[in-house]
């Protein structure tokens, strides 16, 4: 990742440094700044191989540009979704859809012993 940074655009960057810090603080500065960009590497390292011990070996096996959210365009899933042709039900299929009466909804509904409301454990 050069994050758009071109060989001109770093030495502008290293003139506008020596500008701004002085020549006489540039090599405390540029020390400072290499202890930070090792620091950062040791941590991004240290997080990766953190990952690998606790998710185990399977990481490895993982593809990470599936999972990119910024492949998935909304109108992309909408037009692919409406393109789609829809699938014919198979004939078991058709026969329960047909074959099984929809009763008609009335206000309230009674609970007896029989007929108990859904219960959920992990609700409450």
């Amino acid at each position: 990742m050069t994050f758009g940074l071109t060989f001109e655009k770093l030495l502008l960057i290293g003139l506008i440094a020596v500008l701004i810090i002085g020549p006489e603080r540039l090599p405390r500065a540029a020390e400072s700044f290499s202890q930070m960009v090792r620091k950062g590497g040791e941590y991004l390292r240290a997080t990766k191989s953190r990952m690998r011990e606790e998710l185990g070996p399977e990481i490895d096996d993982v593809d990470w540009r599936k999972l990119d959210p910024r492949q998935y365009d909304p109108r992309r899933i909408i037009r692919d979704a409406l393109l789609e042709e829809p699938q014919p039900a198979t004939p078991e299929e058709a026969k329960a859809t047909i074959s099984e009466p929809v009763a008609p909804r009335t206000g309230v509904q009674e609970f007896s012993a029989t007929n108990r409301p859904p219960f959920d454990p992990e609700a409450t």
